[in-house]
């Protein structure tokens, strides 16, 4: 897909790979809405960022877990924009409960990660759909959701994260699979390991070593940042218009490297 002139929604854009993603988008040439829940101050910020370069973003409070407030964000990107084109499901949140706790898991815990992961961009993809069939014509339109390796190695922060993100692979091709017909392509991108704040405040002052031991078992030597995956999104919407229904690990080889240790 060509960007310049087109439209894009970036869910959970006010921190990390969100931000990332709609600054990059915004540089590529799309008009960017910015979704967040609680980052208000921070998607203000963004919003800033794309501004300056010469960009046009705005600002949209929105708990995608729940489906009237999704809709909301989808109807708030076409009152001001008059089409979508991309939608990046990139909101999701977690619990850091060691694997093996399973007391520690209770039921509040995989009915909000399963909300907000899987049901909340089911939620998006659904509205998004809608307007993308009706906006985008013959040049067609793209979803991509923010997976992760946890979805692929069962590994990250607690059991129900993991199985979370599976979940949204599957999603992932279920999608790709009923919304091939509208000519919308559907992929993930599934990260490893994430430099930043979510991981800072999960793992406290744990989070240089756990960083240090993963670049040191990584066979790249390294570990993601959040530029680094919104590379890897943009590589999948620019790229070949004939990929969908795939999962792209950006993992610098965390996928092939043993267990890390921490």
């Amino acid at each position: 897909m060509k960007l310049d002139e087109k439209v894009a929604l970036v869910t959970g854009a006010g921190t990390g790979v969100g931000a990332a993603t709609a600054v990059l988008l915004a540089k590529k040439g799309c008009r960017v809405a910015v979704n967040y829940r609680r980052s208000g101050e921070e998607a203000a910020e963004v919003v800033a960022a794309v501004e300056e370069t010469g960009g046009e973003a705005f600002a949209f409070q929105a708990d995608v877990a729940s489906d009237n407030e999704a809709r909301a964000l989808i109807d708030a990107a076409i009152d001001k924009f008059g089409r979508l084109d991309l939608l990046v499901n990139n909101a999701g949140t977690t619990e850091f409960i060691p694997f093996d706790d399973l007391d520690a898991v209770g039921d509040d815990v995989w009915q909000r990660l399963y909300q907000v992961n899987v049901v909340g961009a089911f939620h998006c993809a659904r509205a998004a759909a809608k307007v993308m069939r009706d906006t985008c014509g013959t040049d067609g339109a793209e979803i991509v959701n923010v997976g992760s390796i946890a979805g692929l190695k069962a590994t990250g922060s607690c059991i129900p994260y993991a199985a979370s993100k599976a979940a949204l692979h599957n999603l992932t091709v279920a999608l790709a699979r009923t919304l091939a017909p509208d000519r919308i392509r559907v992929n993930a991108v599934a990260p490893g390991f994430i430099t930043g704040r979510w991981l800072e405040g999960g793992l406290g002052e744990h989070y240089e070593s756990t960083k240090a031991a993963f670049e040191k078992a990584m066979p790249l030597g390294a570990v993601c940042t959040p530029a680094d995956v919104a590379v890897a999104i943009l590589s999948l919407v620019e790229g070949s218009d004939l990929v969908t229904g795939q999962i792209l690990a950006c993992d610098a080889g965390m996928s092939l490297a043993e267990p890390v240790q921490v």
